[in-house]
């Protein structure tokens, strides 16, 4: 190595860093080379083994820790918790395969081909049963996260390091003392336990806090960060490696990153484009490809290592498809994530050379291992993942929707402040895999004034950017009409929307309704289906869904869409959907949610009566939120006790997260938007009158009485 030619400047360091982390995919593409090989062979020619272009000084060391750290996060933080329930016993299982057959197979093969020691060779074996998650990235890009092959291998990828981890402790407690000793174990396993229970319990706290408190990206971004780090660092200090604290704390702060959230895309960003590229050229200076022929002894030994590595890991996957009928798909799947071997590999042959367990022909050998089972690991989850997609758009063709129409979210922004709320809520519950569906966001005024004008063009601004952070496109609206109802119902039948969203009206005064005058005039000018939301808190900190849903409410038009949208909002979320419904209407939503794969916690609770919602009142919490399904006049849905809602609403629920959902409805009983006379004065004004306040004071009387005899019953709703 000449280290003349060695570049020192920390600015053309990082130029020549990013030209490569530019270029790799950009050429390895091309030649359907996946381009995690192009740069640990990068890494390699630029090294201090190659042409010594580059060192690999503190910075690599630096940000290739981090880099093995992001990765295991990303792991962790993408997994769907429901679905690891599911799929925990075949993870265990294949966990108990990768680690096993390693370590019988890898300990007599070296044991008789190495010519090893039995110690030695059970810590080599250990080495074969670590895994390192390297070609994670790639079945991220193929969007095959949530896949039961992608999450049956992370799972049995923590079985297997916990268990080389102690294999480790074992084996160099017994070459130093020159006996087992059980004592250090147990120790290692109390201090396992505590760890889990104190980030368990304490991690989803303090990020629930900080996320009420600090809406800002930036700040919410380095706290997950911060997070990760201190979960990684304590992981180290109590014996454990650091990247299995990474996973862990992706696993617990998961449920507060929505798939499609702004920090969810920031912390993948960052990750792809820069911390996880350091860690893979990284591990390509690491590499020596000279050792190869330096002596037959380390061909020899490079050989058994890297076969005996690539065989057990086929034989762990081949077995977990016989044992659970999975797929060829699945098993290459599985056997091209569990393949490579890197970090926790490394660190076990520098220890066992550090203490003298290891030759140096072993610790060349392990550098060549690496290479070959990184080469081939990426290789055959490059071309797993592209079969299991063509697989998935096969057996879901197209995801279907509702009456065969179009499904256009329009989002009413009246102000900056509440903008960006109700962007990512419609994004929530709308559902990606429908094509052509589009997004838009209105702002209508009725007058020219610079004020106004400057309101709306900040409200849009506001939704386009909450739409851009997640990679959402946004059409803008910004609309001058007579008032803001005739606005959006025109808009409406202009853009062919199927779904409204707007904000919950603020009372201005105390005679003021519930709902707002101009929401209950949109109502009665539009079929479609019109969300009213109220958030006090992060859509993302939402712990349970909790939905009252009438009875006959499956009768309606509406009825698969309001679904779809609940389940939409459930999946990204995380947290599982409690429906208090009639028993009658529990088979119809249990069928929608099957038919169409929405693998959510999905919970029933009987309800004979719509309006006993109110008997939830303490049941909800403030960390819910609650939905209630409700119906126009001219529904079969629709019952007197409806028009208390509002009522109700605002005595029991004021200081509750709340979404009211009036489901679409045709027939000729709808009021369309012919209704609203342009010329009236005031449009959204209610018509008032003696019958009227007759009416309502003897529909309060009839409640009264219900409400009275429902108590009697001291009927409660078990959350």
């Amino acid at each position: 190595m000449n280290a003349a030619v060695l570049v020192t400047d920390p600015v053309l360091i990082f130029f020549i860093v990013l030209v490569i982390i530019l270029l790799s995919p950009l050429l390895l593409n091309k030649l359907r080379i996946p381009h995690i090989i192009g740069m640990i062979v990068a890494g390699i020619v630029v090294g201090p083994y190659g042409i010594g272009l580059l060192a690999r000084d503190a910075s690599f060391a630096i940000f290739g820790q981090v880099g093995i750290l992001y990765l295991m996060f990303l792991a962790g933080i993408e997994i769907d918790m429901y679905h690891l329930k599911k799929n925990l016993k075949k993870g265990l299982c294949f966990g108990m395969y990768t680690f096993l057959v390693p370590m019988i197979l890898g300990t007599v093969s070296s044991y008789f081909l190495l010519k090893l020691d039995w110690l030695t060779s059970v810590l080599l074996a250990s080495m074969y049963a670590s895994h390192t998650l390297i070609a994670y990235p790639v079945v991220s890009r193929f969007g095959l996260t949530k896949t039961p092959a992608v999450i049956i291998t992370i799972a049995g990828t923590i079985v297997t390091v916990l268990g080389a981890l102690i294999v480790l402790a074992v084996c160099v407690g017994i070459y130093s003392d020159g006996a087992f000793n059980i004592g250090e174990v147990l120790r290692l396993m109390l201090r396992l336990v505590i760890y889990c229970i104190v980030v368990v319990y304490s991690f989803p706290r303090m990020t629930r806090w900080f996320f009420k408190k600090y809406s800002d990206n930036v700040s919410q971004f380095v706290y997950v960060l911060a997070m990760v780090f201190l979960a990684s660092f304590s992981a180290q200090m109590i014996g454990l490696e650091s990247v299995l604290g990474a996973f862990f704390a992706g696993l617990v702060l998961n449920r507060y990153i929505p798939n499609m959230s702004p920090l969810m895309n920031r912390i993948e960003f960052v990750g792809n484009a820069i911390f996880i590229p350091y860690f893979l050229i990284g591990v390509g200076m690491l590499i020596n490809v000279g050792v190869v022929v330096r002596s037959w002894d380390t061909v020899y030994v490079a050989a058994v290592m890297t076969i005996m590595a690539t065989a057990v890991k086929w034989i762990a996957a081949w077995m977990t498809q016989l044992t659970y009928k999975m797929s060829g798909a699945e098993r290459s799947m599985i056997f091209g994530l569990s393949n490579a071997q890197a970090a926790a590999t490394l660190a076990a042959v520098m220890i066992g050379f550090n203490i003298g367990m290891f030759d140096e022909n072993v610790l060349n050998g392990t550098i060549v291992m690496i290479l070959v089972t990184c080469t081939i690991s990426s290789i055959i989850t490059e071309r797993a993942a592209s079969r299991l997609k063509l697989q998935q758009l096969e057996s879901e063709s197209e995801v279907s929707e509702p009456q065969g129409r179009s499904s256009n979210t329009l989002i009413s922004v009246s102000n900056p402040i509440t903008a960006g709320s109700l962007v990512e809520l419609a994004i929530l519950t709308r559902n990606p895999g429908i094509k052509g569906n589009k997004l838009y966001a209105i702002h209508v005024r009725n007058d020219n004034s610079a004020g106004s004008r400057a309101i709306g063009r900040n409200s849009l601004d506001v939704a386009e950017q909450a739409a851009a952070s997640v990679d959402a496109k946004l059409i803008p609206i910004e609309r001058y009409d007579l008032n803001v109802v005739t606005g959006l119902v025109n808009t409406i039948e202009e853009r062919d929307i199927s779904d409204v969203i707007i904000g919950m009206h603020r009372k201005a005064t105390v005679i003021d309704s519930f709902f707002g005058n101009k929401i209950e005039q949109l109502l009665t000018s539009t079929h479609r289906m019109v969300v009213i939301t109220r958030c006090f808190i992060p859509v993302s900190t939402i712990t349970r869904i909790v939905v009252s849903v009438p009875d006959k409410a499956q009768y309606e038009t509406g009825f698969r869409r309001w679904v779809f949208s609940i389940g939409n909002l459930a999946r990204q979320l995380g947290c599982r959907v409690i429906f208090c419904c009639h028993p009658d209407v529990q088979p119809y939503i249990r069928g929608v949610l099957y038919k169409e794969k929405y693998d959510i916690r999905a919970e029933y609770r009987d309800v004979e009566d719509w309006d006993d919602f109110v008997l939830l009142a303490n049941r909800v919490l403030d960390d819910d939120l609650f939905i209630v399904v409700s119906a126009r006049r001219a529904s079969l849905s629709f019952n007197s006790g409806m028009d208390e809602m509002p009522g109700f609403l605002q005595k029991y629920f004021s200081r509750n997260n709340l979404v009211v959902l009036y489901p679409e409805q045709f027939g000729s009983d709808v009021t369309n938007a012919s209704s609203i006379d342009p010329l009236a004065s005031d449009v959204t004004a209610t018509p008032s009158g003696l019958w009227l306040q007759l009416l309502s004071y003897y529909r309060k009387l009839i409640q009264f009485r219900k409400r009275f005899t429902q108590r009697k019953r001291v009927k409660k709703i078990d959350l």
